[in-house]
């Protein structure tokens, strides 16, 4: 069931009275417990996160970091639908690739930890991990990192290149990989046998 297949409610939520109700359900430093919400689906909102990670309300980028940083905590995904949600509002949304930008990483000691653009950190591992899909017709590869609840970031290519000087060549279910290691778990990226 797609997000226009559930009943909708009258009345679509104005991107205002989504940041007023996030800012109320935020706590103390964490995230709202949007997995825990479910309210009716109220219609679509004009709300589009682009590839390069800039939202967009009603055509123009929203330019106040804190305000996309407000509507990230109420980020839902439910198969390949995206959702603001509330304790009682739900909201179509478009995301042309991942509502996420890792921009920037470190390594601290055998991990990975990502900064995304809108502040979150996660350390890549069994919970986090990473994953490359490449364009069939280029073979251009698409890093992603999980940040959570099931929310993912595309890796930025000056991040990428970095991370590709610390990969390794290792086996991976029986072939040799070229990847990379963090949180104990090994991440392919490209079989070996395909290195220039």
């Amino acid at each position: 069931m797609t997000k226009r297949d559930t009943p909708q409610t009258s009345v679509t939520p104005s991107a205002q009275s989504l940041a007023d109700a996030a800012g109320k359900a935020q706590k103390a430093g964490g995230l709202p417990p949007v997995d825990k919400w479910n309210p009716d689906f109220c219609g679509d909102l004009d709300m589009v996160i682009k590839r390069d990670g800039t939202w967009f309300y009603e055509g123009t980028p929203i330019g106040r970091p804190a305000m996309v940083r407000l509507f990230s905590t109420i980020l839902k995904r439910e198969g390949d639908d995206y959702f603001l949600v509330t304790p009682v509002e739900k909201v179509g949304i478009t995301v042309e690739d991942a509502p996420f930008v890792a921009i920037d990483f470190q390594r601290r000691g055998d991990d990975l930890v990502f900064e995304t653009n809108v502040g979150d950190k996660t350390t890549a591992g069994p919970d986090a991990p990473i994953r490359v899909e490449r364009d069939p017709d280029t073979g251009e590869p698409a890093p992603y990192v999980l940040v959570r609840r099931n929310l993912e970031a595309l890796i930025d290519r000056k991040s990428f290149y970095r991370l590709i000087d610390l990969g390794e060549t290792a086996q991976h279910e029986g072939e040799a990989w070229f990847g990379l290691r963090s949180g104990g778990v090994f991440f392919p990226v490209i079989p070996a046998a395909e290195l220039p």
